[in-house]
């Protein structure tokens, strides 16, 4: 069961790049990364621990509002050039409902049952589920909600998950490749950063031929079936961009693009052609300082 949004699992480097530009992002890939990696069993722990309807209520109350405050690309278009561009380097392209839609209809798609024409959940999953969306709203709208708010939102999050097991992320059959990926990334000091920023401009992620070239990739992703494997390794991107403590304006003026491509073909780079693996993976790897067309598993 999967939804086309502007939040989703397909168009998770969409979702990465939102994060990576927000300041409750890298928690916010954490939260959905273990999400990911829930199994059936996970689900009564998860139901225990949601609070009162009466209590959800008016912490909902306070992320309705503070949704309200958000800009998002589409709503900077009727502003003045000037007050536009010093939004735009953080405003997302998605907006929380998508994000919601995403963590309940992809993320957790296997906790649906559908009945006659129609797709439910049971009671549990229905609790369960309301655990992990609090959890992603208040990260994903850390700086726009009272601090005791997010607090409360996450409290059932973060005890069910104290009695969970944590699980391997799942990357699919290059992970190894992408974990070494995201560690160099971590590391990449001073002079990695310059050699990063230069790829970036020299390549233009954005441009027809780089967004043709991820679309290609994108399309072997779903084929092969590691769209989910292929989300993981960009919330674990995320996280590792925000470890390695690059610069805003970089991230938003190329810097994820190059690395999201890379990451995303790195996922597929025993499915497809050399070329493209070439186009989109080589430059990240040279300014990484990691070894070219040595990554595959």
């Amino acid at each position: 069961m999967h939804t086309v949004a502007m939040y989703s699992l397909v168009s998770a480097p969409v979702l990465g790049f939102d994060l990576t530009r927000l300041d409750g992002g890298a928690a916010t890939a954490e939260t959905l990364s273990r999400a990911l990696s829930l199994v059936p069993a996970d689900l009564d722990v998860l139901a225990r621990h949601l609070p009162g309807d009466d209590v959800r209520d008016l912490l909902w109350r306070d992320v309705d509002a503070a949704t309200m405050l958000r800009p998002t690309i589409a709503g900077l278009a009727g502003q003045e050039p000037a007050g536009a561009l010093a939004q735009l380097e953080r405003a997302p392209i998605g907006t929380a409902d998508t994000l919601l839609r995403c963590v309940r209809q992809d993320i957790l798609d296997w906790t649906w049952n559908k009945t006659g024409s129609a797709w439910t959940q049971d009671a549990t999953a229905v609790r369960a589920t309301a655990v992990v969306c609090d959890a992603v709203m208040a990260t994903y709208l850390r700086e726009l909600l009272p601090a005791d708010t997010r607090r409360r939102l996450a409290v059932g999050w973060l005890m069910a998950t104290r009695e969970l097991p944590v699980r391997p992320l799942d990357l699919g059959p290059q992970h190894v490749a992408v974990t070494a990926l995201c560690r160099g990334l971590e590391t990449i000091g001073a002079t990695g950063l310059d050699r990063l920023r230069t790829a970036a401009d020299r390549v233009r992620p954005g441009t027809t031929s780089w967004s043709h070239a991820v679309h290609t990739v994108s399309w072997a992703v779903h084929t092969a079936d590691r769209v989910r494997a292929s989300a993981a390794a960009q919330l674990r991107l995320v996280q590792a961009v925000d470890a390695a403590g690059i610069p805003m304006a970089d991230r938003a003026a190329g810097v994820w693009n190059l690395l999201s491509g890379a990451v995303h073909a790195l996922t597929v780079s025993d499915l497809i052609e050399d070329a493209l693996l070439e186009r989109l993976l080589d430059p990240c790897l040279t300014a990484l300082g990691l070894p070219v067309f040595g990554t595959a598993d």
